[in-house]
């Protein structure tokens, strides 16, 4: 009879979930929060123990599984547009990474689960080379194979924040977004209004909408009326089937695009949403464009 140590099995499979959740992120372009992933890989550690206590053998179940894993997918991503294309792949990935951490058990001479949740009885200093080998080598391989239209590489986190308020969402850096403010030539950024709806004004929130966003001449003029407009400005642009037109840009207080911040940053409202599978949901030019 194998003996299961209890803490053993959490921190096992907390590493493990931490990584699965990482990989998933980084091959889907998902903006990641720390501290949302360790939330999850603790609740994925607390299923795998309750797993082993009296009476809980239901846990065992296949459709209990797969909601666990859907949990912690919820819990990492809470804001993601993309849930079940963020769900399916982190289900590919930990089929793949299942399959290196059990070859390790064999090669170790150990079985790799007990009741379908990670366990190898070995020393974690041996044991975590190995599942740290194993991710680098799953998450190499799945980013190769990932798209989004690009390369997952071509993806960075972006913090807009005005005020004490912040927002964070994922945006996609292309080098042929050179929309800029006529005047300053400073670089704008286009974000869907959604994310960054809750860190405006009320007032602001309640005249932009996305249909409002196709009329930004009407909308600044309601701005003006509110005494709101003084952060907002038109700026004209140019795209596939439009020759002059204009968008609505306000700026921010600090926008922090990867590793770059940059006080006063402008962000230009789309009418539309930018991306059809919700990987992303701002467009920039080149971080370090200035």
């Amino acid at each position: 009879m194998t003996v299961i140590y209890i803490d053993t099995l959490f921190v096992l499979n907390f590493i493990v979930n931490y990584l699965l959740l990482l990989a998933s992120a980084k091959v889907t372009g998902e903006a990641i929060s720390r501290v949302r992933l360790v939330l999850a890989a603790a609740a994925g550690g607390a299923y795998a123990v309750a797993v082993f206590l009296p009476g809980l053998g239901f846990l065992t179940h296949p459709a209990v599984k797969v909601a666990a894993a859907a949990l912690m997918v919820l819990i990492a991503f809470p804001f993601t547009r993309s849930l079940l294309r963020l769900s399916l792949v982190f289900f590919g990935v930990s089929f793949a990474f299942a399959g290196a951490v059990l070859a390790v058990g064999l090669i170790l001479g150990s079985g790799g689960t007990e009741r379908g949740v990670f366990y190898l009885p070995v020393e974690l200093r041996v044991l975590l080379p190995a599942v740290a080998a194993s991710y680098l080598l799953i998450n190499l391989v799945f980013r190769r194979a990932a798209r989004h239209g690009g390369k997952s590489r071509d993806l960075a986190p972006l913090s807009v924040r005005i005020g004490e308020k912040s927002a964070h969402l994922t945006a996609l850096v292309d080098t042929g977004n050179t929309l800029a403010d006529p005047v300053s030539n400073a670089p704008v950024i286009i974000s869907e209004l959604a994310p960054l709806r809750p860190i405006l004004p009320p007032r602001v929130a309640a005249v932009l909408t996305e249909d409002g966003l196709r009329r930004p001449v009407d909308v600044m003029e309601a701005l003006a009326q509110l005494g709101e407009a003084g952060r907002f400005r038109l700026i004209p642009y140019q795209a596939v089937g439009v020759e002059c037109g204009l968008l609505l840009v306000f700026r921010a207080d600090e926008i922090t695009l990867g590793r770059e911040t940059r006080k006063g940053g402008l962000v230009a409202l789309s009418p539309t949403r930018l991306s059809d599978g919700g990987a992303w949901s701002a467009l920039a030019g080149e971080p370090c464009r200035q």
